[in-house]
């Protein structure tokens, strides 16, 4: 079949990070949250805050339910 490229998202590298951790099973905000900020150095607001919005994003497009 075709490829829908209309769907095609570009991932900055902790967007990518997030989709690979978000892959690997059942997620929520706050899991992803949690390991954003084990990952990473940011605040659990800023990560909760910057989680919060690329799942929207992921819902958007509809790459996740």
């Amino acid at each position: 079949g075709a490829l829908d490229f209309g769907k095609l998202l570009c991932l900055n590298e902790t967007a990518a990070w997030l989709w690979q951790k978000a892959s690997e099973g059942d997620f929520t905000i706050e899991s992803l949250t949690e390991a954003l900020c084990d990952e990473y150095e940011v605040s659990a607001e800023q990560a909760k805050a910057d989680v919060a919005a690329i799942v929207a994003e992921w819902q958007k497009v509809n790459v996740i339910e």
